[in-house]
Order: C-alpha cells, then structure tokens, then sequence
C-alpha cells in the first residue's frame, strides 16, 4: 500500500503514540500541539500547508470546545478534497454537526472511535469508524497502521457519528465490566475465608468464562498494591459513560448494569452520602437501628 501523509492534531498519550505507529508503518506524520517541545509545526496553518493536497487530518483534542475550535479553523484552512477525522472521544451529535459544515465547503469528514490506550502503540487500536464509503476508503492506508495485526480491530461502522457512538457503548460495556470485577473483589476482600484475593484473581486468568484484558491489568495493579491500600476510593467518568445512559433512554433500551456502574462512580465522590444519611435516618426511624453521628 502506497505511503501516505498525514497531519495528526493534539500529540498526547493516545495521539503522539499514534504518530510513532503510523510513521513506523513507513508513511509522513506532521504533528501539531500547543506543547512546542513534541510539534513539528507551530500551528495549523503550517501544518496545512505542509500537506500536500488531498490532505488527511486527524484530531486527537478534548470532545466540546476544543474539537469545535480545532475544527472550525480547519475549515479556513483546508480545500475541497481534503479529509478531516476526529479520533477524540465527541459526542456523535457533534459529528453530524461537523460533517455538514465541513461538507458546504467539500471538505469529507469522518469520525473514528479509537480504543488502545497507552497500550496502543504496541498493540494497535481498535478502530470504529463512521462516514461515508469514499472519506473512509482514502484513510485506509491510515487505518491499516493503526489498527491490530490481523483480521480484526477494525471497522466501518456505518454513517457519521457510528464510529463515535460504538466507541461509546464499548465505553459503557467497560464500565460495566470494570464494576463487576471491582465488586466481587471488594467481596472476597471482605471475608475471613478468602486469604489471598490476589491470587484467586490470577487465577481467573486461565481457562475461566470471565478472563478478559481488564482482568490482566486488574491482577497487575493487584501487583503492584496488593490490596489496594494506597489508592482513594474515586473514580472520575469521561462522559461517555453518561452519553450512553442517554442514548438508552432515547431509544428506550434498558440498560441497568452499565447505568448501576456510572451511578457506582458518582458515589465513589462522596466521602459523607446525603442519600446514606436519610437511610440511616428512616432506618432509625422505623426500626430503631443504631445510627452513627457525624464526628465534628
């Protein structure tokens, strides 16, 4: 397959390890980001014209504001022809929105779900992408570097915003996930019977219906803190997880275990609960069960 440039946009974790896969894989990377130390260029419009024409632009900045921003000056920028991909985490709304504006001006758009993480450069990332079948067949050299070794880890998930969206509810299934292991975990550690939670972890590993990647990298943080002792118990969401849980409403699909698993990391904030204050209270109240008083 013919080599390729590519103007890549936001050089962080995910985007400058992208960088290195794609230029490993023998194509032309021009990466721009506000940090002067990791860009190649020293804004967008040297950037622009650096490519050579039909340009491929991929942006790999914060959903909202920052893609909105990212994506409005590109649309100065760019030509009839060119391509502009968002690999962030957008909302999928925001993707129709982006495609019809880059559209008046004949510019493609396509929106990629990408998911790989720090992991990524080694591994590949797995890529859901959504648009229309001649912006996505130009990427596919793109694509190609960046996806896994092999038959899968890739796919054209159908029109703007799919790509977006699948990686969303792949995002709402690893909340889910992640709070499954986290509660049988916090199980075992809770009884007198079970002494050694570490290993019974690593012993899922092999040979068990529930060994997955997300159990690999939970038996290695048991690793490096056996029980957890040095970590506070929060847990921030990206978004995404919420998004889905709005999705499920809008297209009335009960979705309990991944809405129970973000409604789990919203109370993971709060060191005091009201809602276990007024259950306390009601408990006390019509059963006259003991209640602990706040220390001052």
């Amino acid at each position: 397959m013919a080599a390729k440039q590519l103007g890549l946009i936001g050089l962080g974790k995910m985007g400058g390890n992208m960088r290195e896969r794609v230029r490993r894989a023998g194509h032309t990377v021009i990466g721009y980001d506000r940090n002067p130390e990791v860009s190649d260029v020293s804004d967008l419009a040297e950037l622009v014209d650096k490519l050579e024409a039909p340009r491929i632009v991929w942006v790999m900045v914060p959903a909202g504001a920052a893609t909105q921003s990212v994506v409005d000056e590109l649309g100065d920028l760019l030509s009839a022809g060119d391509t502009v991909v968002d690999g962030g985490n957008s909302r999928w709304t925001d993707d129709e929105k982006h495609a019809e504006e880059l559209g008046a001006k004949g510019i493609g758009f396509v929106d990629a779900g990408v998911s790989g993480g720090v992991w990524g450069l080694k591994n590949g990332y797995a890529l859901m992408v959504g648009g229309e079948k001649e912006h996505v067949d130009r990427l596919q050299p793109i694509l190609e570097a960046l996806k896994p070794e092999g038959p899968y880890g890739y796919v054209h998930a159908g029109k703007v915003g799919a790509g977006h969206f699948s990686k969303m509810v792949h995002n709402g299934i690893e909340y889910a996930m992640m709070q499954a292991y986290a509660e049988g975990w916090e199980l075992l550690e809770s009884v007198d019977s079970v002494t050694d939670v570490r290993e019974v972890f690593r012993s899922w590993q092999q040979g068990t219906v529930i060994r997955s990647w997300l159990l690999d990298l939970a038996v290695d943080a048991l690793d490096e803190d056996e029980h957890l002792q040095n970590l506070k118990g929060f847990a921030q969401d990206s978004g995404e997880g919420r998004w889905t849980v709005e999705a499920a409403i809008d297209n009335a699909v009960p979705l309990p275990a991944i809405t129970a698993s973000l409604f789990a990391r919203f109370a993971s904030r709060q060191d005091d609960s009201p809602q276990m204050k007024m259950i306390a209270a009601l408990r006390n109240q019509f059963g006259g069960h003991a209640v602990e008083s706040a220390k001052k």
